[in-house]
């Protein structure tokens, strides 16, 4: 599997995320520049890294869903490429439309920052294999906009096309239905808000988000 991570002023987490492949892949990852226009064709999974993407200024996600790899990057989810967008990744995800919905001011207008507990909601899929279903797993999550919102309509499509992924046992932030993370319709999509690669090694203080990317590796490999 060969991995890549796109890199937008004011990302903090794509060194952990570039390693949390190369972890599992053994190979090092690629790092594309948000004013890259193109993504080397050899690649198999795209990594949008968590952080403050042009600091948030605008709308999280919002200035960095107009950088230029960002034409490449919807062009490469439509044709069935692999994406794996954490926190501010997935707020980058919804605001290209790759994903559906929007990531919203958390309920309590706070920033938040701990570890928690969710349910893999659909673990027959790329990224969640290596969980069985309805399985409790903890996570760490650091974010102030990670309310999920969509309508009534999306969020009725999500459930009933299996493309809820994760959600929340105590919802943190006032996500709608508890959702932690989304599926695209083909499942090769997964945006979420906790992080995974922060609970990839024992001495990070937990390994179950190692299990998503030794999933993905397994799978792509």
């Amino acid at each position: 599997m060969k991995a890549a991570v796109i890199i937008f002023p004011g990302s903090n987490c794509d060194r952990d995320l570039a390693l949390a492949f190369e972890k599992v892949t053994g190979t090092k990852t690629k790092l594309i520049w948000h004013k890259d226009t193109e993504i080397p064709k050899d690649i198999d999974i795209i990594g949008l890294p968590g952080g403050f993407s042009f600091g948030d200024y605008l709308r999280v996600g919002a200035i960095a869903a107009q950088s230029p790899i960002c034409k490449s990057l919807v062009k490469f989810a439509n044709s069935g490429g692999y994406v794996l967008g954490i926190c501010n990744g997935f707020q980058i995800l919804t605001e290209t439309k790759i994903l559906p919905g929007a990531l919203i001011r958390n309920q309590g207008l706070k920033y938040i920052c701990s570890e928690i507990e969710l349910t893999v909601e659909n673990n027959n899929t790329a990224f969640t294999h290596g969980f069985q279903n309805k399985q409790n797993i903890k996570l760490p999550i650091a974010h102030h906009d990670g309310n999920y919102f969509a309508s009534k309509e999306t969020i009725k499509s999500l459930a009933n096309n299996n493309c809820i992924a994760f959600k929340y046992i105590k919802n943190p932030n006032g996500s709608v239905c508890n959702i932690a993370g989304i599926l695209s319709r083909n499942k090769r999509v997964l945006g979420m808000m906790p992080h995974p690669e922060r609970f990839n090694d024992e001495n990070l203080g937990g390994t179950d988000g190692g299990l998503i990317f030794g999933a993905i590796d397994s799978m792509l490999s």
